[in-house]
């Protein structure tokens, strides 16, 4: 399955979020352009605040699962063919990585 070209959606709050135009593909770790749209300015300051707890120590780690929650309840991420049950997504700026699974990932 090709990734490249492909464009994901996030999408919140009955609106979107915005579109990420996949241009890497490192399994299990897709990439690419993030082009915001209107729902960004509402989790915006959330996933800057995830990145910055994720590259804290492992002290933080606490903190940056509650905020991690938080963007999870408030967002939702799409591929071409549809939405997907799990994902871990990072965006800064107009870069967006995420990694996602069919099936919910184990809490271990």
């Amino acid at each position: 399955m090709g990734f490249g070209g492909a464009v994901w959606h996030v999408s919140g709050g009955g609106e979107p979020v915005g579109e990420i135009l996949i241009d890497e593909a490192d399994f299990p770790w897709l990439a690419g352009r993030f082009t915001p749209g209107p729902g960004y300015e509402a989790v915006r300051d959330l996933f800057a605040r995830e990145l910055a707890l994720l590259e804290r120590d492992q002290e933080e780690a606490e903190e940056w699962e509650a905020v991690y929650d938080e963007i999870r309840s408030r967002v939702s991420l799409s591929s071409p063919d549809g939405p997907v049950a799990e994902f871990l997504l990072h965006i800064e700026g107009d870069r967006a990585w995420f990694r996602w699974s069919e099936e919910p990932f184990d809490d271990e």
